[in-house]
């Protein structure tokens, strides 16, 4: 069974959209998300009773759709999002994957694991109150992110009587800084998640509005790659040596790709080795084929034994990233406790894990205005920061901006295991300046 390039071209368009949703306190996010998942009937009988019982013990006479997301008790006490959640729903144009994040400032840093594998994230914002601080740190956190594309929800437009002006003013200060900050695409739609104006069905009440609504935004933007033009990257996390009167001369090299397509007669570069091989074959569900592409799970055999090992990087000969141990990144950092100049972690990429020390930590960056507060020494929760991290071995580690999942990389605490911060290799932002990589390497021992 073979696949040719054609056949690659074709299935490299997705029917899944993978999306996040952010807003501040009370900008209606819960209920957005209530009501595309309500009104694009995806929402089974006894979720919606049991939010209708709810909903009447509360006083109030129609479902309060936002009980549909806020599934913790904090959250419905208070009724905020403090965790994120993760929705599943399919319309028959597309498959959606939804990752409901907090709109709190504190748990910035569940935002950014949400939207860490977005390809979209929906700001909303309340008509009433425009562009706030908050709605600046979303743009801000989905632009470090490199997530393609943002859609700029302006919520609540019944209570501005649905004036064009309004969301004239909102949409144009949004894009301005969306755009400064590098967001390739953004897209503003006028809605009312309460009353369902512009959500799934297009709203009558605005008639000035020719675009799309929310949902049918959602079906029809474009997710597709062109997976040949990606940086090939093969991370090996097992090897298979059955050594079997059937297989008895058989070495293959499992994992899932993590980006590009690599074909059979291929010349790679295993890393950080810098051993060169040919693919000899590819192994795919039991059987062997000519291509295989991102994010298939294959078994690949080369020509040569070469000394390979999980943690390894198989990738194109010609087009092999360079090797590195000092590792200049931005870093959101997760754990409640704080990340400190001369802290020995474990830096785990892709399937490699290696022992590190926090070097330096140059700056932390202040979302409201993105500003850089110079050599704060350290990192609390929350805190977005520019790190550089010696590792004990080489890192095959690409830049963020160029491959979010071969770019990307945690630290680990090495005494418990817990994740310390996830990091993002190269620029912070698409139109900043790269900070200077400290060269001094006296003191350290590896």
């Amino acid at each position: 069974m073979s696949t040719t390039s054609e056949q690659l071209a074709d299935l490299s368009a997705t029917t899944l959209l993978r999306f996040a949703t952010a807003g501040s306190v009370d900008d209606g996010k819960s209920t957005l998300v209530g009501r595309l998942l309500h009104d694009s009937k995806s929402v089974l009988a006894d979720q919606l009773e049991a939010v209708e019982a709810a909903s009447l013990s509360r006083g109030q006479d129609a479902p309060d759709l936002a009980l549909l997301t806020d599934g913790l008790r904090a959250e419905r006490e208070q009724g905020i999002t403090i965790d994120v959640a993760y929705r599943y729903f399919a319309t028959p144009r597309r498959r959606f994957i939804l990752a409901d994040t907090p709109g709190h400032v504190q748990y910035t840093r569940n935002m950014v694991t949400g939207a860490s594998t977005a390809e979209l994230a929906v700001v909303l914002v309340d008509a009433r109150n425009g562009v706030v601080e908050q709605t600046r740190r979303h743009a801000a956190v989905a632009a470090l992110l490199r997530v393609p594309h943002v859609v700029l929800a302006v919520n609540k437009m019944d209570l501005v009587d649905y004036a064009e002006p309004v969301f004239a003013a909102i949409a144009e200060e949004f894009t301005t800084y969306a755009s400064e900050l590098g967001v390739p695409e953004i897209t503003a739609i006028p809605i009312s998640a309460l009353a369902g104006d512009n959500v799934v069905e297009p709203s009558a009440n605005m008639d000035w509005y020719g675009g799309p609504t929310v949902l049918e935004h959602l079906e029809t933007v474009p997710v597709s790659h062109d997976l040949t033009a990606c940086h090939a990257r093969f991370p090996v996390q097992y090897v298979i040596r059955p050594q079997t009167a059937e297989h008895p001369d058989y070495r293959g090299y499992a994992g899932q790709i993590a980006a590009g397509a690599f074909r059979v007669g291929e010349r790679v570069t295993v890393l950080p080795s810098g051993r060169t091989s040919t693919i000899a074959a590819i192994d795919a569900l039991g059987e062997s084929v000519d291509i295989a592409w991102a994010p298939q799970s294959v078994t690949v055999r080369l020509t040569d034994d070469i000394d390979i090992s999980r943690g390894d990087l198989i990738a194109p000969a010609a087009d092999a990233p360079a090797t590195t141990q000092d590792v200049v990144a931005t870093v959101c950092h997760v754990a409640d406790q704080p990340l400190s100049v001369g802290q020995r972690v474990l830096l785990k990429h892709t399937t490699r894990t290696v022992k590190a020390i926090v070097k330096d930590i140059p700056s932390r960056l202040t979302l409201d205005d993105l500003s850089q507060h110079p050599a704060p020494g350290r990192l609390v929760a929350n805190d977005i920061g520019r790190v550089v991290v010696r590792t004990a071995e080489p890192l095959a580690l690409d830049s963020y901006a160029d491959s979010r999942r071969t770019g990307s990389f945690l630290l680990i605490d090495p005494s418990d295991g817990t994740t310390l911060a996830a990091g993002m290799a190269g620029e912070s932002f698409a139109s900043a300046k790269a900070l200077p990589a400290e060269q001094d390497d006296e003191g350290w021992d590896f």
